[in-house]
C-alpha cells in the first residue's frame, strides 16, 4: 500500500512529544533525586545537593528529540510520505491539506487526531497558573504550592515529580479514592505511600470554582460536607478529555461521533465505509499502546485479513509514580460483580528479597483468579518496577495458563518477578515465602 501521514504539529503525537516519553524522563529524574535524598539509608553521605529542574526538563526534551527523529527516519525508510499541515476530509477518498490546498486521494482514510483537555466552565485554563499536563511538562520551574485536579495516572505521576523536587502538593479527586479505575487495595496502598511522602489527598472532593488573583489562584474545594478556599501558585487540570473531532470534515462523510469521540467497530471502521479511526479519538482506552494496536488492526483489515478483535479488558495499564502501579484484567470487585467465583492470591513486597535489597519494601502483587479452574482474571501490582512484570502476566493470560503453571514456573532469584510466582501459589494456598 502507498501511505501518507498528514500532521500539523510534531510527529509522534501527544505521547511522544507531550505525554508518555517526557513524563517518564522527568519521573526518572525524580527517582534519582529521591535516592539521593535517602542516601544515608544506603550508608552514603551526600552534601550540597542542588537539583535543577530546568536541566531535568532539558533532558526530557532531548529524549523526545531523539525519538521523533527516529520516527521521521522510519517513515522515510518505509516509503511513507510525511505531509506537513492540517488535514480535512472532503469526501470518502479525499483529504485536503488546508494550509497548502493540496489534495490527497486514498482508498482508505484513518483518523488519528487524538484528544485534548476538555474545557470545564468552572475551571478556566489560562496556560500560566491553571495549566494542563502539556504546560506542566515544559515548565522549567517547580511550583511552590500546587493543587492537582484529578487523581488518575497523570495527576499521580506529576504529583510525585513535583513533591520530590520540594513542592507542596494537594490532589483533589472527585471519586472516593485515588486511581479509581484500579483495584481498591492498590489504591489504598498508593494513598498511604503518597501521604508518607507528604502529598495531601482530598478524595470525594470537588473543585467548585477558581478565581485568579495576580500570580495565584484561589480554589474553592467542597469536601466532607463543607467547602474551603485555598491559594495555590499552580493548578494542574488532569481530568476530562475530548476527542479532536471538530474541524476535520467528519460531517462531510457521515462519521458518527458520541460525546466527542469517533465510534468504531472491532476492525476500527467508522460508520463511513473506508474511513477508520484509531487512538484517543476513539475514546476506547487513552493509552499509546492501545493506539498502536488499533492501528495494526485497522491496516490488517484494509489488507483483507481478519484481525482478532482487541480485548480491551486485558490490555495492561501502568502508572510510573513511586511506587509504580501496574494492572490488567478485572479487579476483585469487577470479577465478583460479573458473577465470577474468585479467589485471591497476594504477596507483599516486604517478603521479597530483591525488593528489600533495593530498599523498596512497599507494595504487593495481587492476582484475581477463577476459583474453579485457576484462570487468571486480573493482575494488580504496586511496588518497585512492577510495570516490567506486566509482560509476563499478559503472556500467561494469552497462552491460557493458570495459577498452576505460573506457580510451577521457576523464576530467577532474587528478582521482583518472584512475587508473581508467589502470588499465584498463594491463590492456591501453597505460597512458600509468606
Amino acid at each position: 500500500m502507498k501511505a501518507a501521514v498528514v500532521e500539523r504539529d510534531a510527529l509522534g503525537g501527544i505521547c511522544l512529544n507531550w505525554g508518555c516519553i517526557p513524563s517518564k524522563a522527568l519521573l526518572r529524574n525524580a527517582e534519582v533525586l529521591s535516592l539521593i535524598q535517602r542516601a544515608d539509608e544506603y550508608g552514603i553521605s551526600v552534601h550540597d545537593v542542588r537539583p535543577d529542574f530546568g536541566k531535568a526538563v532539558d533532558r526530557s526534551r532531548q529524549v523526545v528529540r531523539q525519538l521523533t527523529r527516529g520516527v521521521s527516519m522510519l517513515l522515510r525508510k518505509n516509503g511513507v510520505r510525511h505531509v506537513e499541515g492540517s488535514g480535512v476530509i472532503r469526501d470518502a477518498n479525499t483529504v485536503e491539506v488546508v494550509d497548502s490546498g493540496r489534495r490527497l486521494s486514498a482508498d482508505n482514510i484513518i483518523v488519528a487526531t487524538g484528544a485534548r483537555q476538555r474545557r470545564i466552565p468552572t475551571i478556566p485554563i489560562d496556560g500560566e497558573i491553571v495549566i494542563t499536563s502539556r504546560e506542566a511538562l515544559e515548565r522549567r520551574e517547580v511550583p511552590r504550592n500546587a493543587v492537582i485536579i484529578g487523581g488518575g495516572a497523570t495527576g499521580c505521576e506529576l504529583a510525585y515529580v513535583w513533591r520530590t523536587y520540594g513542592a507542596e502538593v494537594t490532589i483533589v479527586e472527585l471519586l472516593p479514592r485515588l486511581i479509581p479505575n484500579e483495584d481498591e487495595e492498590i489504591s489504598a496502598q498508593l494513598e498511604r505511600s503518597f501521604r508518607r511522602q507528604g502529598i495531601q489527598i482530598l478524595t470525594g472532593a470537588q473543585v467548585q470554582g477558581i478565581g485568579l488573583d495576580g500570580d495565584t489562584a484561589k480554589v474553592s474545594i467542597a469536601s466532607n460536607g463543607g467547602s474551603s478556599v485555598s491559594e495555590y501558585d499552580t493548578v494542574l487540570v488532569a481530568v476530562g478529555v475530548q476527542g479532536n473531532v471538530d474541524g476535520i470534515g467528519l460531517e462531510h462523510v457521515g462519521v458518527r461521533t458520541e460525546r466527542d469521540f469517533v465510534q468504531v467497530d472491532d476492525s476500527m471502521q467508522t460508520s463511513a465505509t473506508g474511513i477508520y479511526a484509531i487512538g484517543d479519538v476513539t475514546g476506547k482506552m487513552l493509552l499509546a499502546h492501545v493506539a498502536s494496536a488499533q492501528g495494526v488492526t485497522a491496516v490488517e483489515h484494509m489488507a483483507g485479513l481478519d484481525p482478532q478483535p482487541l480485548a480491551y479488558e486485558q490490555i495492561p495499564r501502568a502508572i510510573y509514580c513511586r511506587p509504580q502501579v501496574a494492572s490488567f484484567g478485572l479487579t476483585e470487585a469487577q470479577a465478583k460483580a460479573a458473577g465470577r467465583s474468585v479467589k485471591v492470591g497476594r504477596f507483599p513486597m516486604a517478603a521479597s528479597g530483591k525488593a528489600l535489597a533495593m530498599n523498596e519494601p512497599e507494595g504487593m502483587v495481587k492476582l484475581v483468579v477463577d476459583a474453579e479452574i485457576g484462570e487468571i482474571l486480573g493482575g494488580h501490582m504496586i511496588g518497585a518496577e512492577v510495570t516490567e512484570l506486566l509482560g509476563e502476566l499478559g503472556m500467561t493470560k494469552l497462552l491460557e495458563a493458570t495459577t498452576s503453571e505460573l506457580g510451577w514456573l521457576v523464576h530467577p532469584h532474587p528478582t521482583i518477578s518472584e512475587t508473581i510466582k508467589e502470588a499465584a501459589l498463594a491463590a492456591e494456598g501453597e505460597a512458600v515465602h509468606v
